[in-house]
């Protein structure tokens, strides 16, 4: 009988463990442009960023929230307001870029600065494609602000989060960061281009081709970029900036 409550007991703890080791590939959103405070720790631009750096598409946590890290302690350095975050230099208006790699049926984008919301975009339960890109009139505010930004999925209880640094000047909005060139190392960098708000159209792939933007790829394919070879682990369509070494989340270095 002991035995059986042992074995019982062991295999609790290694499935409650394979389930919380999963949960974070549910996970897939974040603001690319300007970069929000997870992008710049991807890019590197921030040191000591935690798990962050891997997955910046992860920060999911109940609705309501009003917090970078969206509740999520393994993220929490995304709170902390002594780190160096750069501010992306910004006129009024500004064209903020979500990149998605899993396109949850939405209802509502909100946009916070100091607690008070300044734009909201209700999507009725849509669901959005790759790439999705809201115009936000900042109110006049100048001097250096956080933006709060939350992506609401209609068929969950959570929402995504993501801050983003700004320094806003007199001027329009300024052109986006251009995209990474590719590192000597991988390092998760991701920074899409900011102009589509959808996807290309599908392209059939070759497994074992060059990278390409505009491909469709599935899990598994194999593509080679600037001589190094990776495997696709998140189906998705190519856009330039989601270069393989660019985006871990999508691509596995070989």
């Amino acid at each position: 009988m002991r035995r059986a409550l042992t074995f019982l007991a062991t295999a609790s703890v290694v499935i409650g463990a394979t389930v919380f080791i999963a949960s974070p590939a549910q996970a897939h959103g974040y603001i690319s442009s300007p970069p929000s405070r997870q992008a710049m720790c991807a890019q590197g631009r921030v040191p000591n960023c935690g798990d962050i750096v891997y997955e910046p598409q992860s920060v999911e946590g109940p609705k309501g929230l009003r917090s970078c890290s969206g509740g999520n302690a393994r993220f929490a350095q995304l709170d902390d307001e002594s780190r160096p975050w750069p501010a992306t230099s910004v006129g009024n208006t500004v064209t903020f870029t979500w990149s998605l790699t899993a396109r949850h049926s939405t209802s509502t984008w909100e946009y916070y600065i100091g607690g008070t919301r300044i734009a909201v975009f209700d999507d009725h339960g849509a669901q959005p494609p790759a790439t999705v890109s809201h115009s936000v009139n900042l109110g006049g505010r100048t001097g250096r602000q956080k933006v709060l930004a939350v992506w609401n999925v209609a068929d969950t209880t959570n929402a995504f989060y993501a801050c983003v640094d700004l320094q806003i000047g007199s001027g329009g909005t300024p052109s986006p960061s251009p995209s990474p060139t590719p590192p000597r190392t991988p390092s998760p960098s991701p920074s899409p281009s900011a102009s589509p708000t959808r996807s290309p159209s599908p392209t059939p792939t070759v497994p074992g081709g060059t990278w390409a933007a505009g491909t469709a790829y599935k899990v598994g394919d194999r593509v080679t970029y600037a001589g190094v070879t990776y495997r696709c682990i998140q189906a998705h369509t190519a856009l330039t900036g989601w270069e393989p070494p660019n985006v871990p989340a999508l691509w596995q270095r070989v």
